[in-house]
């Protein structure tokens, strides 16, 4: 794979994975700007807070889906080295996280970086998913189980032997994740943080 192909790629997966899901899925089914409301963000906690299960639901999966399926596919049909596939995954969670067509304010990245772990690792999913269900179980705490799931991935990347660029992709991913969520954890640290209701 020449330069120009790599770039033309990673520019492509920028683009889907920057699509809003939540801002675009709670328009069309007739909600408020979800910006404007709940807590501001776009991901599908706040979406689902703000215009109802499904769209929260279809936001989840929507979110993961723009960060699997764009990576798939060029792990798939482009047989890339571990180094570009850890380069192609970084570029999807900024895509998330800081979309063109949102001026650059996007999400926090937890459900777009499932998907992208689905790709670098299923095994290390498996045991962030686990990891995060007992967190938000316990506390009710999604941002909390979100930010523990993401720093567990790398580390568990670790344990399984995985190239070094992968563990490096999934460290970066886990990093800017856990920046994302710095309200979050101030807000946690307040006791002032919102508990997941059903």
């Amino acid at each position: 794979m020449n330069t120009l192909a790599f770039m033309v790629i990673l520019f492509i997966i920028y683009l889907i994975a920057a699509i809003p899901t939540g801002v675009v899925l709670s328009r069309l089914m007739g909600s408020e700007d979800v910006r404007q409301a709940g807590s501001g963000n776009i991901g599908a906690t706040n979406v689902y807070r703000v215009a109802g299960k499904l769209a929260g639901v279809l936001t989840l999966v929507g979110d993961i889906l723009k960060g699997f399926l764009p990576l798939l596919a060029f792990r798939s049909w482009m047989s890339p080295t571990p180094t570009q596939l850890g380069v192609a995954c970084c570029i999807a969670i900024i895509g998330h996280c800081y979309p063109i067509y949102l001026k650059f304010k996007g999400g926090k990245g937890i459900a777009i970086a499932l998907g992208v772990f689905l790709i670098l690792s299923p095994k290390a999913v498996l045991g962030a998913v686990i990891i995060f269900i007992i967190a938000v179980a316990i506390t009710r705490y999604v941002s909390l189980g979100s930010i523990l799931a993401a720093m567990s991935a790398p580390l568990l990347i670790l344990m399984l032997n995985y190239p070094q660029p992968i563990f490096l992709t999934a460290l970066f991913i886990a990093t800017l994740v856990t920046w994302r969520h710095r309200t979050n954890i101030r807000r946690l640290l307040d006791g002032t943080e919102n508990r997941f209701k059903v």
